[in-house]
């Protein structure tokens, strides 16, 4: 059989190509590199809450913290764009076809109505559609390489500007491009730039969740 160094040949390269990830993320059914769109809905319809990555389904990394979190961020642009009807905010199952056949589902994402089918809410479970704002709230089983390459795929795929949200040193990476970012700490104010002018979101609030206690 002939091979081809720029072609995975075991297991470890599936791995590596997708970011040093964990194995146990890995979906090995369909066989990695052959999963369609049709097996991710599938999947996802039953028992999973996977991305489609070149031919792979990779489960999300989850947690109970950095689903709160999603949340508590999605309420702040939930009711920012609701008011003003600037397009649509979703969760971490809304998947979306952003590179051909690969799907990612940002924890939280913001999608305009200029870039919304028929400026009109598409009705496949996958659209092929990129969002304007792309949150991804890291969890404990994220990797560096997994985020850069996420990173990567949002801006060529034409999202502007991406959120990555660290938990545990309470801060969030705005970034502008690939490699372009600022970092605001919990003590700072998220704005929407030109994206959602005048947004504004306390990291304070978001963060202090995080904090809440039952009252006495």
């Amino acid at each position: 059989m002939s091979a081809n160094a720029a072609v995975p040949a075991t297991f470890s390269d599936v791995l590596s190509a997708l970011g040093n990830i964990s194995v146990a993320r890995v979906r090995l059914e369909p066989k990695p590199g052959t999963a369609t769109v049709d097996d991710l809905i599938r999947v996802n319809r039953s028992n999973g809450m996977c991305e489609l990555i070149d031919g792979t389904l990779v489960e999300k990394a989850i947690g109970w913290r950095e689903s709160m979190i999603a949340m508590v961020l999605a309420r702040f642009l939930g009711e920012f764009v609701g008011a003003r009807n600037l397009g649509f905010v979703s969760g971490p199952d809304g998947f979306m076809k952003i590179l051909g056949s690969q799907v990612r589902g940002p924890d939280v994402a913001f999608v305009s109505w200029a870039r919304l089918p028929e400026g009109k809410l598409p009705s496949e479970p996958v659209p092929a559609m990129v969002p304007d704002l792309a949150i991804e709230v890291l969890s404990p089983g994220n990797t560096y390489a997994e985020m850069a390459r996420k990173r990567r795929e949002y801006f060529h795929a034409g999202v502007r500007q991406v959120w990555m949200v660290d938990l545990n040193e309470r801060s969030v990476a705005v970034y502008h491009d690939i490699t372009r970012y600022e970092l605001f700490d919990e003590q700072q104010t998220l704005g929407g730039s030109d994206i959602l002018p005048g947004l504004e979101v306390s990291l304070s609030q978001v963060f202090g969740e995080l904090d809440r206690q039952r009252p006495e």
